[in-house]
């Protein structure tokens, strides 16, 4: 079921499926709620999944001055416009610091959470000049081609080689992006505080997926976090980079089912 919301004046697209337990799934930096189709099928049988466009992506209208606690925002205008009291809510990257965000103010609404190729860590000085390199490309050339050349590296190299079609699909969807929604995420990560504490001070249970070949989330980065929480479930994807989800679907579905199931 599509279903949208007026956020600052904004539209904010997200579907229903399933029923059973809510779960809201959270995608990243240049996707949409699409990222999750696989998930959504394996899952929707057993749970009630919420699935936003962030605004900006999707069918979501920009937010003027967009910040990673303005989006934690959106997801909780979207929490409250379903009377769900609590929930889970698992991040892909970007995704994940809107949760860390949302897990920081509205506590009291998470049953649980997860971070999917994602960091409660702030970015370093190294990371934040990449992500303004990356801004002045955007700026310079335009979002499709922005993508063209980013998309592929968050894949492992021999998943792009057996699978270049399900990249260049990605690839294809970003034409609904803007310049302007772009550059508005960079900046919002680029501003966004260290978060480590959320982890350590969280009272409900922590889903970390990692990637073994991920450059965008450093394998070593999310070591140092994993522990930080009471209870913490890790793991691994050995084959994956950046795109668990769709470099081991499979795998990535059981993780969800088994850790969805024991909270």
């Amino acid at each position: 079921m599509n279903k949208e919301l007026k956020y600052d004046s904004k539209k904010i697209s997200y579907s229903i499926y399933g029923q059973g337990k809510p779960v809201m799934l959270v995608h990243g930096f240049g996707e949409d709620s699409r990222i999750w189709k696989h998930q959504v099928e394996y899952l929707q049988n057993n749970f009630k999944l919420i699935v936003p466009d962030l605004p900006g992506s999707g069918k979501s209208e920009l937010i003027p001055d967009l910040t990673i606690d303005e989006m934690a925002e959106v997801l909780h205008a979207i929490i409250h416009e379903e009377n769900i009291e609590r929930c889970t809510v698992i991040g892909h990257s970007m995704g994940g610091y809107t949760t860390l965000a949302l897990a920081e103010k509205y506590w009291n609404h998470l049953n649980a959470f997860g971070l999917f190729h994602s960091s409660a860590f702030a970015d370093s000085e190294e990371k934040k000049a990449a992500r303004q390199k990356s801004i002045h490309f955007i700026k310079e050339h335009g979002a499709m081609e922005f993508l063209k050349t980013a998309i592929p590296n968050l894949f492992s190299e021999q998943f792009r080689e057996k699978s270049s079609a399900i990249v260049e699909e990605l690839i294809k969807q970003g034409h609904n992006f803007s310049a302007e929604s772009l550059v508005s995420y960079y900046q919002a990560m680029i501003k966004r505080p260290d978060r480590s504490s959320v982890l350590s001070q969280s009272a409900v249970s922590v889903l970390f997926i990692m990637g073994k070949y991920d450059t965008a989330v450093p394998f070593e980065d999310s070591l140092k976090q994993c522990h930080l929480p009471e209870t913490s479930y890790i793991h691994i994807l050995r084959q994956s980079a950046h795109m668990g989800m769709l470099e081991e679907t499979e795998k990535c579905n059981e993780i969800l089912e088994k850790f969805l199931q024991e909270i």
